[in-house]
This record gives C-alpha cells, sequence and structure tokens, in this order.
C-alpha cells in the first residue's frame, strides 16, 4: 500500500484553485494526491481545447457575472456553484489511454457508491460523434462515455492531463445535495480512489510557500487574458 496526500487548501476563487492543480503538478509533494476544492465564490471554467468566444456565447446569461477561466485539462463548460469539486493526481508513467482512465476512476467512484446503496448508472455505448473538446459543449447537458449518471441526468464528469509521468484528473459532483451532504460524497471518492490505487491518504495541509505559487501561478496564467483566450 502506497502513500497518498490528501490537501486540504483555504477557500479559493475559480483562478486559484485551477492554479493550485496546476502548482501541484509541478511540485508532486507525492505520487497520489486529492484534492477537495473549496470555493470563496462562484465561478465557471471551460476546457483546454474549447474557443472563448463561443464559450462567452454558451454560457447562459446568469452565469456570465460568474468569474471564468480556461482549465488546464479537457472537457468542456462546468458551473461550479452547488457542486462538489475535487482533483486527483495520480502517477502513472505508461502511455496515456485517456479513455481508459476515464473508465478506471469512474468504476471506483460508481462500486464504491454502490456499496453505500446508491444505485448510479455509467454512461455506456455513447456515439463518438461527441466530440469533448467542441467549442460550445457544456459539460452537463449531456453525458459523455463512462461519465456517471442519477435519474437520467448526468451527475458525475471529469477531464484529463498528463503532465510527464503524471495524471491530472479533475472532477465535478453535481448531484443535488452534492454540498449540502458534503462528508458523505467526500468519504465516497476518498475510499474509490484508496482501494482503486491501494492507497493510505494523510492529510497534507500546504505552507505558505505554496501559497505564493499559486498566487503567482494565478496572476500570471488563470487570471490572464492570454491564457483564458489562448483560442
Amino acid at each position: 500500500m502506497e502513500k497518498g496526500f490528501l490537501i486540504s487548501t483555504k477557500k479559493f476563487d475559480v483562478y486559484e484553485n485551477m492554479a493550485c492543480d496546476e502548482v501541484l503538478c509541478e511540485t508532486m509533494p507525492s505520487k497520489y494526491i486529492l484534492r477537495f476544492f473549496e470555493w470563496s465564490k462562484n465561478g465557471v471554467t471551460f476546457g483546454f481545447s474549447q474557443r472563448y468566444n463561443n464559450v462567452i456565447e454558451t454560457v447562459e446569461e446568469k452565469y456570465k457575472n460568474f468569474d471564468i477561466t480556461r482549465r488546464p485539462t479537457g472537457g468542456g463548460i462546468v458551473i461550479h456553484e452547488s457542486d462538489l469539486t475535487f482533483s486527483f493526481i495520480f502517477y502513472s508513467p505508461e502511455m496515456f489511454n485517456p479513455n481508459a482512465t476515464y473508465e478506471k476512476l469512474h468504476s471506483a467512484i460508481h462500486s464504491e457508491y454502490l456499496l453505500n446503496g446508491i444505485n448510479l448508472d455509467m454512461a455506456n455505448g455513447i456515439k463518438t460523434d461527441y466530440n469533448v473538446n467542441t467549442p460550445t459543449m457544456d459539460c452537463f447537458k449531456k453525458p459523455v462515455e463512462k461519465d456517471l449518471v442519477f435519474g437520467g441526468k448526468k451527475i458525475l464528469g471529469g477531464a484529463l492531463r498528463k503532465f510527464s509521468d503524471y495524471i491530472l484528473y479533475q472532477a465535478s459532483l453535481q448531484i443535488e445535495d452534492a454540498r449540502d451532504n458534503i462528508s458523505f460524497h467526500k468519504d465516497i471518492i476518498l475510499s474509490a480512489f484508496s482501494k482503486a490505487f491501494d492507497l493510505n491518504f494523510e492529510n497534507f495541509v500546504l505552507n505558505d510557500d505554496y501559497y505564493d505559487k499559486i498566487k503567482t501561478k494565478k496572476t500570471d496564467k488563470y487570471l490572464n487574458l492570454s491564457w483564458i483566450r489562448r483560442i
């Protein structure tokens, strides 16, 4: 059994949350890192390959006053208002297989919910013409392959990015009680990854040096229009 870090942070805005994940990918204090986002305000993220102008046209009017930035990972538009957002960074030196990786992560979470009496569906057989990198794709309007679904509605989606020997998985759980019953859902996800990767998680609190790096990354990249409007 290997050691993983369960990261605790203060509350962040959308720019800081994206910056934090990238700083962790650059520093890797552990080979396995799980972090549940703490939100200081609502936000919108969109995928690395999406076109900014099309995203802005697609976001509903009621969300246009939210802070918005481009993620380091792929996927579509995600509204961070009532979701449980989390990231998992893990050692994976082999050739990157996004579909297999996505299936492993979501199968682990699916199984753990089932053990706790909640039977979610896993999206299967989704046609490949629904491309996760289409410019205007709203991530939760329609499931893609291996997303988790409850009552016909997509409730868990994620996006991936390979950094050298590590993979960053950023996910949003948008089930009705995601934040009201947050401890339950956190325990499910923690247990799922503990079993799937044979990990023992330890708490890890970021120090001032990390917060300085996050602040710099926020200013230089995620708050910078050259990144947000990259394409």
